[in-house]
């Protein structure tokens, strides 16, 4: 089965070449030099318009930590309502809680909001939890919600985190796609993917 290759943006630019280059999703951000935002709807549009390749949109509405305030929420309620009204195939989210772990409720319900137009994408908050592979089982099992969890094993590359990255992946069965990421590129992605054996790769220069 072909990999799915994501490659993530912050300038249409970038995701023409990307798709050019043979990337088979984008995602879609505001300022990566943030880490990625929630990018504007003018970009959305554009984006939907001229590329062939599916986008998935980050739903992020600031830098820094994954800890939201209630008005945050709403803001990135609006933000999915809006990706679904105009025909965005996928949601990148993720929230945590003031303790580190997965702000599980908001998620499912941000989740819930995009469902069923839309696939969801929990992002790399996983991560930063005290124990990103206890963390992944609750997502499993909420998979009728969660389609895919962008993650690099709770460490900074995916070659570091590849023990916990294969764990996911023989544990997940399929039922959420583990999209590997942390450094990954058009370099090493044939090496990495042959050894994590999951489903989708995510990165910046990856194609």
């Amino acid at each position: 089965m072909a990999l799915e290759i994501e490659v993530c943006v912050d300038t249409l630019e970038a995701a023409l070449a990307a798709e050019s280059h043979g990337a088979t999703r984008i995602e879609l951000c505001g300022r990566l030099d943030l880490d990625g935002l929630t990018p504007d709807e003018e970009f959305i549009q554009a984006a939907l318009a001229q590329l062939h390749i599916p986008i998935h949109v980050m739903i992020r509405p600031r830098g820094g930590d994954f800890v939201y305030t209630t008005e945050e929420f709403v803001q990135m309620e609006r933000d999915i309502e809006y990706c679904k009204s105009v025909g965005v195939p996928g949601v990148v989210l993720g929230a945590l809680s003031a303790d580190g772990q997965l702000d599980l409720e908001h998620i499912l319900q941000l989740a819930a909001k995009a469902k069923p137009e839309m696939l969801v994408v929990v992002h790399k908050c996983i991560d930063y939890t005290p124990d990103p592979a206890a963390a992944f089982d609750q997502l499993l099992a909420h998979d009728e919600l969660i389609d895919y969890v962008l993650t690099s094993g709770g460490k900074p590359t995916a070659r570091e985190g590849l023990e916990v990255l294969q764990n996911m992946v023989k544990k997940a069965q399929g039922r959420i796609k583990v999209m590997a990421a942390g450094k990954i590129t058009k370099d090493n992605l044939a090496d990495l993917s042959s050894i994590i054996g999951a489903p989708a790769y995510h990165g910046r220069l990856i194609v």
